[in-house]
Parts: C-alpha cells; structure tokens; sequence
C-alpha cells in the first residue's frame, strides 16, 4: 500500500473556494461517495475566528455552483457542524479512476486542501498524480509504503494511536507551548539544556506557573502513554 500526504488546490472545489475569499477552515469528519450519481456527502466541522466570519463563508460555500445541499446543524460562535452534498469533482474522478481511496479526513483552510489518499500499487499511484496535474495544482507532502506487517500493525494499534491523540488533545494551550518549549530548549535532556528559570523567562511567568504547567501537561500525556502501552498489540 502506498500512502499519500497531498496538499491539494481544485478549482472546482466549493470548500478550496470560500477558504480563498474567507477566513474559514473545513474539517471533514464523515464522508461517503455516491457512485452511481458522483456526488460526495460529508459531514463538515466549520471554524471562523468569529460568528460574523462565520456566516459570512457560510453564506459563499451554500451560493457555489457545484454546492447540491448545505444543511446546518449546529453553530456556536465561530463553529459549525454541516452537512452537505457537492458534485464529484476532477480530482476525485482522477483519484477514483486510478484505483485510489482516501485514507483520512480532509482538512481545508487557505485555499489549499490536505488529502490522504492510498494506493495498491506505485505504478497506479504515479499515474494518479501524472492524471492529476492536467487540471489541478498540487504538492507531495509525504509518501509512506506500508507492506502488510505494517499495515496490521497500525490497524491492530488504533486504539493505542487513539489514546495518545487524545492525551495530546487534551492539553491546554498553555500547557501544549509549554511543553513544545520545554522539550525545544531541551529541559528534559540529561544533563538539561534549559532550566525552569529559563522557561519561565520565555513565557514572562514565575519558576512556580511555569513547573506546574510543565507538570500538569507531562501527567496529560504520560497517563495517556500508560493507556497505550497496556493497547499495544
């Protein structure tokens, strides 16, 4: 299997297209395609840094032309949870005709449109993206090959994958810098390259806010470590 990390810019795609003209982002959290009339349903998770940002990209993606149905079902502030219906569009037809299947969930902000696409084989792979350059603009991110013991392996451990994702969700955003800075800077090397005077320095906070949220964010993510290891296949 050869998987695909694709940074990908359609131009007849409704979501690329109200990211270009609003501050908005698209998180697809459900999708499923209709072959017999090419036509993608999803669930989208919607997010403007505020309500008027918000339903002003709204208002865009539900005027598109390839837009069939948009139907809201929550909004709080500058977050919605949509469903909608689109036509297929040339990148998905490509994707589609050359065997490939899509891996992960779609993410949309800038213009611009992360994709995880796999393959059985390189060759069906290259001619994908060869088909794919006609009438599309996009970059490899990453290319990864699983062979089969791999491929059961992540399978067989999704749910240890799953527990560390949320440890890291779970962290505040205070914490989450903390602890990209602490570990940047070295803090947690032996013998350590920064100390809590250090860090509190970076963040203009006291030795005593900095170690508790070094605490705080280690114990997030260890307890979730500790789940993992008990899942591992």
């Amino acid at each position: 299997m050869i998987d695909l990390t694709l940074d990908m810019e359609q131009y007849d795609c409704p979501f690329i297209d109200t990211t270009d003209d609003h501050d908005v982002s698209f998180t697809a959290v459900q999708w499923e395609f209709d072959g017999q009339r090419r036509e993608l349903e999803t669930r989208m998770m919607v997010e403007g840094e505020d309500r008027s940002t918000l339903e002003s990209g709204l208002s865009t993606l539900q005027a598109h032309d390839n837009m069939y149905e948009c139907t809201l079902f929550k909004k709080h502030e500058g977050t919605a949870l949509l469903r909608t219906v689109i036509d297929e569009t040339n990148a998905m037809r490509v994707i589609r005709d050359n065997g490939g299947y899509i891996t992960g969930p779609f993410h949309i902000e800038d213009g611009s449109e992360r994709w995880e696409v796999g393959f059985d084989e390189n060759r069906t792979a290259d001619d994908a993206l060869a088909d794919l350059e006609r009438n599309n603009e996009f970059d490899v991110l990453a290319e990864d090959a699983l062979d089969l013991p791999d491929l059961f392996d992540v399978l067989d451990n999704a749910e240890a994958a799953s527990n560390l994702i949320e440890g890291c969700r779970s962290l505040s955003d205070v914490e989450r810098q903390t602890l990209a800075v602490a570990a940047e800077k070295g803090y947690f090397d032996q013998p350590r390259g920064a100390t809590l005077q250090m860090l509190a320095n970076e963040f203009d906070v006291s030795d005593t806010a900095v170690s508790k949220n070094v605490r705080r964010a280690e114990r997030k993510v260890l307890r979730r470590v500790v789940d993992a290891l008990e899942d591992l296949e």
